[in-house]
């Protein structure tokens, strides 16, 4: 089976279907959702001979894993099984392992500038993603009023109903507020206690709703990178949004977030795809060296980057533990730059150059996820 999990409104259900029309000579679309739907799955209403079967939603049925397990059991040989849910899917999978080794995960992220439709060129999508975010609604339709309409939507679902009903959390209004503080300081570490006293709340509460924040998929932690992985636990971390366009700030803000959630996404493909182990962490030392990302594989340092909105100068931080730390690559990447260039061992270049050439593709623009051949 194939698990696709993500944010609320990311795709995963136009991509469920748009897999079985394009990948499969038959196969069978249920959304638990649907009244129709809901009945026929329950009463495993469905051809033999169907090669897909997508289950949309299911998890919001109480006893979904063992009744999916049932079904894997006595008729994996007849189907590929293909099933979507939004942070739910992702809290519910977590919650046991009656389905272990019976599925794959995939995550599935916005619009990036290494996956833009055909009509949007390079150059707009970067100005869609910096003011509008990379979600489908409102990447696609290109209106700010309407992509602000949408937003403000969407973190009423995500806190009102996901947050309430999964996590339990009661005071949604001082939630709400939390919220407001960090889309002010994407980019910078975050220290818990000063957030604690603002809000007028125990410490422990903000670290408990920052991580039901994250398995929400509105926002993303990254922390430093040390040598020794308890010392990151106590140091601040950094706070980014999935959807650049919950960013309140300046340009440099709203570029460091693009260029964090696209990292990120790489990061999640490889490791759904490959099973490797990523990381994205940031680093900081006493003297003030700082280093927006670190990208490390199997414990291993892999890439050290800056993103600089226009700053082409080489970053002190970047420079210094570059030399020192060795990565197999270092960049910084700067959206005036026209042409890249090398300094230090540095690679200096546009957001376009960077995030050209998707980690899916394996050089051939043409190349398909694996999971979509193996079927």
């Amino acid at each position: 089976m194939v698990f696709i999990g993500g944010p609320r409104q990311v795709g995963k259900t136009t991509l469920a279907r748009s897999i079985l029309r394009t990948h499969f000579s038959s196969g069978r679309y249920f959304n638990w959702d649907l009244d129709e739907h809901r009945m026929d799955l329950l009463k495993k209403r469905w051809k033999s001979d169907d090669k897909l079967l997508v289950f949309d939603e299911i998890h919001k049925f109480p006893r979904w894993k063992q009744w999916v397990k049932g079904i894997y059991d006595v008729r994996g040989d007849q189907h590929t099984i293909l099933i979507t849910g939004s942070a739910r899917l992702d809290v519910y999978r977590k919650g046991g392992d009656s389905l272990m080794g019976r599925y794959h995960y995939w995550r599935l992220h916005p619009f990036t500038l290494d996956e833009l439709p055909d009509s949007i060129t390079p150059e707009e999508g970067l100005d869609r993603l910096m003011a509008l975010g990379g979600f489908p609604e409102p990447f696609l339709g290109g209106d700010e009023k309407e992509a602000r309409r949408w937003r403000r939507e969407r973190f009423d679902r995500v806190i009102r109903e996901d947050i309430r009903d999964l996590e339990g959390i009661r005071d949604l209004q001082t939630l709400g507020l939390l919220l407001d503080l960090l889309r002010e300081r994407v980019g910078s570490t975050i220290v818990i206690s000063n957030i604690a006293d603002d809000l007028q709340v125990a410490h422990k509460t903000v670290k408990s709703w920052l991580h039901a924040l994250e398995r929400m998929y509105l926002i993303f932690i990254v922390r430093p990178f040390v040598r020794s992985s308890p010392r990151s636990v106590l140091k601040p971390p950094k706070i980014y949004f999935f959807d650049n366009g919950d960013v309140v700030g300046d340009k440099g803000a709203h570029f460091e977030n693009l260029v964090a959630s696209s990292l990120l996404k790489r990061l999640h493909f490889l490791e759904d795809s490959q099973g490797d182990r990523y990381e994205l962490h940031y680093i900081r030392d006493k003297e003030g060296r700082e280093v927006d990302f670190a990208v490390i594989r199997d414990g291993e340092l892999e890439e050290l980057i800056e993103a600089k909105y226009s700053d082409e100068n080489i970053s002190r931080g970047l420079s210094h533990y570059t030399r020192k730390l060795r990565p197999k690559r270092a960049s910084q990447i700067v959206t005036t730059v026209k042409e890249s260039y090398d300094v230090e061992n540095i690679r200096v270049l546009n957001p376009l150059e960077y995030f050209h050439q998707p980690p899916w593709t394996n050089g051939s623009p043409s190349a398909t996820p694996a999971f979509f051949l193996d079927n």
